[in-house]
């Protein structure tokens, strides 16, 4: 697994091994070989988010964690070659204060973020219930999985 971090607000290694732990056991649900899968990750400010969302979501409001699939479906991935999944945004701010919300640590809301993102670019989304109660499964057993549980 490959994830490819900005060096700005990078977050602790404990955090990183998560994510990367993470990662590996969302593509390989997916029936992907982890060793070939590439995922771009940045941290970034509550305005910069904020900015990113307005343009890129046409929502004028800070949101927590943002993806760029390069892809609609897993299946238009060739499943035997490098694969750049796309770009996950977080904003480590706006994640601290939902874990604070939440009542869980903020390792756990950072990661959970960075699950919810790597889902978005595998191809799942939330907008209808049904689709929702899947994506938010596949979360809840990732988490679990890593020893991130609520």
């Amino acid at each position: 697994m490959n994830l490819i971090f900005s060096d700005e607000r990078m977050p602790v290694q404990t955090i990183i091994d998560h994510m990367i732990a993470a990662a590996e056991l969302c593509v390989k649900e997916e029936d992907l070989d982890p060793e070939l899968i590439e995922i771009s990750v940045t941290f970034v400010s509550t305005e910069e988010i904020h900015e990113l969302n307005r343009v890129y979501r046409n929502n004028d409001s800070v949101t927590d964690v943002l993806s760029f699939p390069q892809y609609n479906r897993v299946e238009e991935m060739h499943k035997n070659m490098p694969i750049s999944l796309g770009d996950v945004v977080i904003c480590p701010e706006q994640a601290l204060l939902q874990a604070d919300e939440f009542g869980h640590s903020g390792e756990r809301e950072l990661v959970y973020l960075f699950v919810h993102s790597t889902l978005h670019l595998l191809g799942y989304d939330h907008m209808k219930e049904e689709d929702k109660r899947e994506m938010r499964t596949k979360e809840e057993k990732v988490m679990s999985h890593i020893g991130l549980i609520r």
